[in-house]
């Protein structure tokens, strides 16, 4: 049985496009315009058919058609018709786009089907340049003179990885391979008008925020044709969504679609496919674990899921020890590690140990390490890769990061290890479902990060997010940074095993001394929960004015950024729902204008001393994007 489907296409018709669809492959729009024809998708903005329904009816009760797990359908295949240039545009990665706009991020492959002379398409920047030059130039209309123009022939081929900012030319026709997605960024658009006279909608401010402003630098990795029996097939691109092979067939040619769906686009010429006619412009489905045969003379696209997954290192630098993990582009923590810090040593001799040990997990984990990011305590200039102060581990002004990248020959990028937490958090613990998360971490004092429309806040210098040392109290508590009244002061563990300690004193005969064998030295974060627990009253006090403090800072903390969620780590956060449930009702009563309009989460964080090495690697996956 033939279990091959063909596919018929969803058109669109959009103002820069023209009519080559229809004359290269046939496609008939009534008097509308061919600008992409969508030949293999299951995205709900334009379906492709199959039989008597969509490609996505049948892949929702055969699950196993897209590969041997049932994974959902990664990718989109499109033919674009460019009679005009279209916008200046980018694409996000796949954690800013499902937070912001609920679909998948967006990196592609062109491949030229044809091109007029002088043809070709903008991709990347010519050199590296930042946020602030690109939004002159976008603003003044001249974006133009920062992008690298690549003419272009037919037969190329380029990978456009998501956060690159791109543009097809007039006189392209190409087909695209790409992630499952609708979501595009236009920072450009020549001042075109629609339809209805207005000027196109244009997306600078999310566009800024994604945007690799980095040199472009190709990496498509295609390869030389191999020779084969009946044609020769050569591969175009792969990455972690996709891989995609041309064919020149020239005869016979079979395959086993083995380890997932493969999708096949007849660009030229004619034949059969397990004996079904084809011709060029025609689109097919295998489902994964089938069988086809092609015969006859043409030039075929053959897509199937990418494999091609990248690694990142994450290190999180402590006054004690570094720990270090490599983690996939999928977010699996692949392996991890520490050592002794050894802070007393030249920071020479700690940074050779920090690559020592990136390159030992590498190997461990039989892996490519693309870049490298690190979470330091201290005041961090995360531009320049620069520790500017830090008292744990003794260092003023150190060039961390290029000491780093001079020893390792890679990429690396710093932050403070506590805004490195809260990116953590954002990307792969309990703020992955939201778009905005301030991260309170309570220890020996009360530090913790900002994570606003997925990207990581730091101030000027890189020295702003000091959470705990907002003022809770005029002349209040002496704080450890020598002002009085911080955050910090009121709502750290040591804050509450202080304030455990001064109720112990008031209270003889408080559960909180049995708990303690009778010595006040070894009152914990936990000691009060646990008398609490027993009824005794001081205990009950005790954590209730603790409740109050941290309430307080966190309604604060609220009012100012108005996040998703609010995360709190640290070892009183075992405390559960002991803790969240009267907290939570404290800022839903006290958070300005009340919580039912733009309600604020108060979660536990998830990731415990992960949390630093996660959000070293996505400061590592989206490092490229800072300027």
């Amino acid at each position: 049985m033939n279990n091959i489907l063909k596919l018929t296409p969803s058109l669109k018709d959009y103002i820069w496009g023209g009519t080559r669809l229809k004359e290269l492959f046939g496609r008939d729009n009534g008097d509308k315009r061919i600008s992409e024809s969508w030949e293999v998708s299951v995205h709900p903005d334009g379906l492709c058919g199959c039989g008597s329904g969509t490609l996505s009816d049948y892949l929702a009760e055969n699950p196993q058609a897209v590969d041997r797990e049932g994974k959902p359908f990664p990718i989109l295949i499109k033919y674009i018709d460019a009679k005009q240039n279209l916008s200046v545009q980018v694409h996000p990665d796949d954690v800013y786009a499902r937070k912001t706009e609920n679909d998948n991020g967006k990196t592609e492959m062109w491949y030229i089907l044809c091109a007029d002379e002088g043809a070709g398409i903008y991709c990347g920047f010519k050199r590296d340049t930042s946020r602030g030059e690109f939004l002159e130039k976008v603003e003044n209309g001249t974006v133009e003179e920062l992008l690298n123009f690549i003419p272009v022939k037919r037969g190329d081929c380029f990978l456009i990885e998501a956060g690159t900012v791109h543009a097809i030319g007039a006189g392209c026709v190409i087909c695209e391979v790409q992630e499952s997605s609708n979501v595009t960024y236009r920072v450009y658009d020549y001042l075109r008008k629609d339809a209805d006279g207005n000027f196109r909608t244009l997306h600078v401010d999310k566009a800024a925020e994604i945007i690799n402003y980095r040199a472009y630098s190709d990496r498509t990795g295609s390869g030389k044709s191999v020779h084969c029996g009946g044609g020769a097939v050569r591969l175009l691109t792969e990455c972690e969504y996709f891989r995609c092979r041309e064919l020149l067939l020239s005869g016979e040619y079979s395959e086993r679609a083995e380890r997932s769906f493969v999708a096949l686009n007849v660009l030229e010429g004619k034949g059969e496919v397990n004996g079904m006619k084809f011709r060029n412009g025609d689109s097919f489905f295998v489902p994964c674990g089938e069988s086809f045969v092609l015969k006859g003379k043409a030039k075929i696209m053959i897509t199937d899921e990418g494999r091609a997954e990248k690694y990142y290192a994450g290190i999180d630098l402590g006054g004690t020890f570094i720990k270090c993990g490599i983690v996939s582009s999928k977010g699996e923590l692949i392996v991890k590690d520490q050592i002794p810090t050894g802070s007393q040593r030249p920071y020479g001799l700690i940074a050779e140990d920090m690559a020592s040990l990136v390159g030992r997990l590498a190997k461990r984990a039989g892996v490519k390490v693309e870049a490298v990011g690190v979470g330091s305590p201290g005041i961090i200039d995360s531009q320049n890769g620069v520790v500017v102060y830090s008292n744990n581990i003794a260092w003023k002004n150190v060039p961390l990061g290029k000491e780093l990248e001079k020893l390792l020959q890679m990429p690396v990028f710093l932050t403070n290890d506590a805004n490195a937490a809260a990116l953590g958090e954002s990307y792969a613990g309990a703020g992955k479902e939201y778009n905005s998360i301030v991260l309170v971490t309570l220890g020996t004092g009360v530090g913790g990060g900002i994570v606003l429309s997925g990207k990581q806040y730091e101030g000027g210098g890189s020295a702003g997010a000091e959470i705990g040392h907002t003022l809770l109290r005029i002349n209040g508590e002496k704080c450890t940074c020598g002002r009085r009244g911080c955050f910090e002061a009121y709502a750290s563990a040591t804050a509450l095993i202080r304030q455990t300690k001064r109720e112990m004193e008031k209270y003889p005969e408080s559960a909180m001394w049995s708990i303690c064998k009778n010595d006040a030295e070894n009152a914990d974060g936990k000691t009060p929960f646990d008398a609490m627990r027993t009824g005794d009253q001081a205990a009950k006090k005790v954590v209730k004015n603790y409740i109050r403090y941290l309430g307080e800072g966190i309604t604060d903390l609220c009012n100012v950024f108005r996040p998703d969620a609010v995360l709190l780590g640290g070892g009183i956060c075992a405390e559960g729902e002991t803790l969240l449930k009267p907290l939570r009702k404290f800022v839903k009563k006290n958070i300005f204008g009340g919580d039912g309009y733009a309600p604020v989460r108060i979660l536990a964080a998830t990731l415990g001393n992960d949390a630093g090495i996660y959000g070293a690697v996505r400061l590592a996956m989206c490092g490229v994007n800072a300027d």
